[in-house]
């Protein structure tokens, strides 16, 4: 079967002597932008200090790296870095430059809970659940340009289908007629429906005035969003393979039950 879509897109955008950029790194700043736009509405709208927007995208921006590298190297790669524990946080592996290969997304969630503590206890001085309940909705349109990022490095890639959507990834397959999943569309896509989800219910719902509805809206929605789809995907790392559930969706599951808790919990509670 012939693919609908050729995909052999060049990662590096343009390159000037010895700086690259990359559509990921373009995508992945345009996310952030996004998303701080989006925290300066709503602190416009409650009338709080725009100032707590820049903070909160500092230490979320710091929560995302760390969080989501760690997160990489402790769950997919630690049999490597547990054993060269310096270069997690610089890009090589197995002394070969490679950038920061390794990022995910379940380490990016647990940086940014523990950031939003931290934000709530030195800026805020509101309840831990007000700035992450903010954060989300923020954080669901940066997923959507990350994800497409990683179909621009043509990575990430779904597993071998049939389907006539298709794509044919030149880059990671060769020259040969097999067809993948576009998972990393399929998750953009997931991710945009969740925004306008999240979008809706705080500005049209008032969500914002129940602690943790929001937050546990999002990451109900992303995780279970993730755990499907991690059916269509192939594996990151060679010892998944011959799993029944692979480490994206052992790594949801908890995510998923706390979700569905802090929505229960938030509606169960009179703000």
């Amino acid at each position: 079967m012939s693919s609908i879509m050729e995909w052999n897109v060049d990662p590096i955008l343009f390159s000037i002597g010895g700086f690259q950029l990359r559509y990921y790194s373009l995508l992945f700043i345009i996310g952030f932008i996004l998303g701080y736009r989006v925290i300066v509405a709503m602190m416009k709208a409650e009338k709080q200090p725009v100032e707590w927007a820049d903070k909160m995208f500092v230490y979320a921006a710091v929560a995302t790296i760390i969080g989501a590298r760690l997160g990489h190297c402790i769950f997919y790669d630690w049999a490597y870095y547990g054993n060269h524990i310096g270069e997690i946080f610089l890009p090589f592996h197995n002394g070969k430059f490679t950038g920061f290969a390794g990022l995910a997304s379940h380490g990016a969630a647990i940086g940014l809970i523990i950031a939003m503590y931290l934000y709530s206890k030195r800026i805020t001085h509101k309840g831990f659940f007000w700035g992450l309940d903010r954060l989300v909705v923020a954080v669901a349109i940066a997923g959507v340009c990350i994800r497409l990022g990683n179909l621009m490095n043509s990575e990430i890639v779904g597993a071998v289908t049939d389907v006539p959507w298709g794509f044919h990834f030149t880059r990671v397959d060769g020259d040969n007629s097999i067809l993948r999943h576009p998972a990393q569309l399929y998750e953009a896509f997931s991710y945009l429906v969740i925004f306008g989800i999240l979008m809706y219910m705080y500005w049209k719902k008032d969500a914002g005035s129940k602690p943790g509805l929001l937050f546990g809206s999002m990451i109900f929605m992303v995780f279970l969003a993730r755990f499907i789809i991690e059916f269509v995907k192939e594996v990151q790392e060679p010892w998944e393979q011959g799993m029944a559930l692979n480490m994206g969706q052992l790594l949801s599951i908890p995510f998923v039950l706390i979700g569905a808790y802090f929505i229960y919990r938030a509606l169960r509670v009179r703000s």
